[in-house]
């Protein structure tokens, strides 16, 4: 359902069953408190002035029809935001996808807050509220006067940092062997189903949880401060079944090998896991650069 459809659907039953309404009946009242911008409201107000269930008036606001047989609209409640639509992990998750979408192109490139926030039918200071998040990860960097520039993707710079976060991430392995939790680890099992098919599924909380038990702080900031962006590009670059199975699977080996406690296997299957994410970003880099 797009946002603009569920606002007038929304304001409409409100409207009928004399439900509250906004106190400020007015584009940016009704924009601040759905958390959207005025682009979907403008749409589902006019529809509702075409079905006659608002009228604009001549200072410019807005007012709800008294509709036969429901009571007169209450002003000032609190009103329920289209969750599905507009929450904080699908919005964030938007942004992150379409910045290295800028980033995989090779070029660098400044992005504006408003344009995006239209684009995606959000507040400009939701789109604000992320973008910074994403800054402190490392996927873009704020330039005074001239918008958020997102770095460009360079192959050499992947090629260091996957053997600094191969040296990183087998370190922690070692740190991490007394402190893993075995239900953790079955719990990740269940969470990767290496078919190729729809059903394929990966979880790639494997990489945190290792960080995490190796209780090693100057590892756990190497990969706060550098990891965000090739997590997302990983992420982005990820997108077949058969993509999906097979990191599935190398997941799936390097968890039986931990449980089993056979610690040099573990190794060899993270270190070919790591390595292995090398050739799908190169193929998902020449595609959408060719295309650019």
């Amino acid at each position: 359902m797009k946002i603009s459809t569920y606002i007038e659907q929304d304001l409409e039953a409100r409207i009928r069953e004399g439900a509250g309404l906004p106190e400020k009946l007015t584009l940016g009242g009704i924009a601040s408190l759905y958390g959207v911008s005025a682009t979907p409201v403008r749409r589902a107000v006019d529809a509702l002035i075409e079905k006659k269930l608002v009228v604009k008036q001549a200072n410019g606001r807005l007012a709800a029809r008294l509709v036969k047989g429901a009571r007169p609209a209450r002003r000032g409640s609190k009103v329920r935001a289209p969750k599905a639509l507009v929450s904080n992990e699908a919005l964030e998750h938007r942004v992150a996808e379409e910045l290295v979408g800028i980033g995989a192109s090779g070029r660098e490139g400044f992005i504006r807050e408003e344009p995006m926030a239209e684009r995606l039918g959000v507040g400009r200071t939701r789109v604000r509220e992320v973008l910074t998040r994403l800054a402190g990860g490392g996927l873009l960097e704020h330039v005074p006067r001239r918008g958020w520039q997102v770095p460009a993707f360079r192959m050499g710079d992947m090629d260091a940092y996957i053997d600094v976060r191969e040296t990183l991430e087998l370190k922690a392995l070692d740190l991490a062997r007394s402190r893993i939790d075995a239900s953790r680890i079955d719990e990740m099992l269940a969470g990767n189903t290496p078919r190729v098919a729809r059903a394929s599924r990966i979880d790639n909380d494997l990489h945190g949880y290792f960080i995490a038990c190796a209780q090693n702080r100057y590892i756990e900031s190497f990969f706060e401060t550098n990891g965000h962006f090739y997590s997302a590009l990983f992420d982005y670059a990820t997108l077949s079944g058969r993509a999906v199975a097979a990191m599935a699977k190398q997941h799936v080996e390097i968890l039986e090998s931990v449980k089993a406690r056979r610690w040099a296997q573990a190794r060899e299957a993270l270190s070919h896991h790591i390595r292995a994410q090398k050739p799908v970003l190169e193929t998902m880099l020449a595609a959408h650069q060719s295309s650019t």
